[in-house]
């Protein structure tokens, strides 16, 4: 089963993947958490950032996810880059796939910058940003939407566990799983 949180750089995909994995982790032994700046740190410099680069990261992703979930592993995801072509290959190929956008305003996620990629982009001092010369495709029908505008991570975690049938049973049975 795969759980795929996509959003802009700054909406707290990872933060909200992570608080989700750290709940779960314990009681559920084979949970594996991708993000996509890890794999892309893991597997070296040999992409950039340009559209074809991020959609063969993207690809890169899905494929591990695949042969993990094929294992019985269960998989959260987060990552960025949203083709629709993508989305629509997930829904086709990874089993139990759930998808969560994890929505935050343009304005706040510059705001926000937390890698400082917005503003070295406004200011002409790097290209291929995501929602700035690279366009940003909105998930069009995720399972679920989290805006983090109006809800911290942690209650974005709870929301998200709720609305998932596999996390759903850690929250209903006060976090037990008896296999």
């Amino acid at each position: 089963m795969v759980l795929w949180l996509t959003g802009l750089s700054g909406a707290g995909k990872s933060t909200i993947a992570q608080a989700v994995h750290a709940l779960a982790k314990p009681r559920m032994p084979g949970l594996v958490l991708i993000d996509g700046d890890v794999i892309r740190a893991l597997f070296g410099a040999g992409l950039g950032y340009k559209e074809a680069d991020r959609y063969q990261q993207i690809g890169r992703i899905q494929r591990l996810a695949g042969m993990l979930s094929g294992q019985d592993i269960r998989v959260i995801v987060a990552a960025l880059y949203c083709h629709p072509d993508l989305m629509a290959w997930n829904r086709a190929n990874l089993p139990g796939y759930f998808e969560v956008y994890v929505d935050a305003p343009l304005d706040l996620v510059r705001q926000r910058d937390v890698k400082g990629l917005y503003a070295r982009a406004l200011a002409g001092e790097t290209s291929d940003v995501v929602g700035v010369d690279i366009p940003w495709h909105a998930p069009q029908a995720p399972d679920l939407v989290i805006d983090t505008a109006n809800e911290t991570p942690a209650q974005s975690a709870r929301r998200l566990m709720q609305a998932v049938p596999w996390l759903a049973e850690l929250v209903s049975t006060g976090g037990r799983n008896d296999g």
